[in-house]
């Protein structure tokens, strides 16, 4: 009888991994669904939607963005570190739902590093800090000068997490200064307000705000990027600008459930890999100001660990209170 048991057991085995082969071997073999954590019209958005067009063309399926809103991202997050682990559910995670929701939480609703297969780093995202034209500023220093002499007077607009660490450090970094907080759903939203002197500064992407800058509506006055950006070369890092400390940076990647077969990983990797060497594709997305670094999926696991470590140390030293 424990003979027959143990033959069972390992008919079974060989029947669960030849059955997850196979499925490796067929896949895709349906639509993908990937689920983005900001809302249309966003940067996270528009870098979503140019690669979902062209990783479909090499997986010959089609990919569907499906933008989920809300909880800074963690409402798209949590969905997918309850999907099913078949590859057909992927993440367009970014440095909000993956770094700073667990350093802003006390109960984080999921774990980044256990809760999710990771895939391959994308790329980092140019943002910048805005103001309102009408202000009589024209760089950091003036701002932080403004600000001192004017304590709560200022509205500063968040769009994303992102966007709430970055003013978190740069305010800590200038001596804590006294701004009010005005959170928004997402980038969009927050620069109407901010073209409308409702909010007069914020962090945002150039995606969202650089017609409004066109136009002479916004004023930009540094870049969180670590090198001046490619495309707006005029504007200095916000080291240069006053505040070497600034470590920030946003960034997405691609992520699946926990416990994604390897197969399926690796094509995933792999297609990815070649739509982001494309040159074509690379400048698609260097228009959006959003520049290309890709990574296996240990290297990805590494670094969404640094980043976790990098949020809270910053949200730490800014003051701000897990909640």
């Amino acid at each position: 009888m424990i003979h027959v048991q143990k033959f069972l057991f390992l008919l079974w085995t060989v029947f669960l991994v030849c059955g997850m082969e196979l499925h490796a071997q067929t896949y895709p073999n349906k639509p993908l669904r990937l689920i983005a954590p900001l809302p249309v019209g966003s940067a996270t958005d528009t870098v979503a939607r140019i690669l979902a067009i062209e990783l479909s063309a090499n997986l010959k399926q089609s990919i569907l963005v499906d933008n989920k809103v809300g909880a800074d991202g963690a409402i798209a997050a949590s969905e997918v570190s309850h999907a099913a682990a078949d590859g057909y559910t992927l993440l367009f995670g970014t440095n909000s739902p993956m770094a700073a929701v667990p350093a802003l939480r006390k109960t984080p609703p999921y774990d980044p590093i256990k809760d999710f297969t990771p895939i391959t780093l994308i790329g980092r995202y140019s943002s910048f800090l805005w103001v309102n034209a009408k202000l009589p500023i024209a760089n950091l220093t003036d701002f932080i000068a403004y600000a001192k002499a004017n304590p709560n007077k200022l509205n500063y607009a968040t769009g994303n997490t992102g966007g709430i660490v970055a003013m978190a450090q740069t305010l800590s970094l200038a001596g804590n200064l006294k701004l009010v907080h005005v959170p928004y759903k997402g980038e969009p939203a927050a620069l109407i307000d901010l073209v409308s002197n409702n909010v007069q500064v914020m962090f945002a992407t150039p995606t969202t705000a650089q017609a409004y800058a066109r136009e002479g509506k916004l004023r930009v006055l540094a870049t969180t990027l670590p090198q001046r950006s490619p495309g707006a070369p005029e504007v200095p890092t916000m080291a240069e600008a006053g505040l070497p400390k600034f470590s920030i940076s946003l960034w997405a990647a691609l992520y699946g459930p926990p416990g994604m077969p390897q197969a399926i990983v690796e094509q995933l990797t792999k297609e990815m890999g070649h739509v982001l060497s494309r040159s074509d594709v690379r400048e698609k997305l260097e228009a959006q100001q959003f520049f290309v670094q890709g990574s296996t999926p240990k290297e990805l696991e590494i670094f969404t660990a640094e980043q976790l470590q990098v949020y809270a140390r910053t949200l730490r030293e800014a003051g701000v209170q897990a909640e």
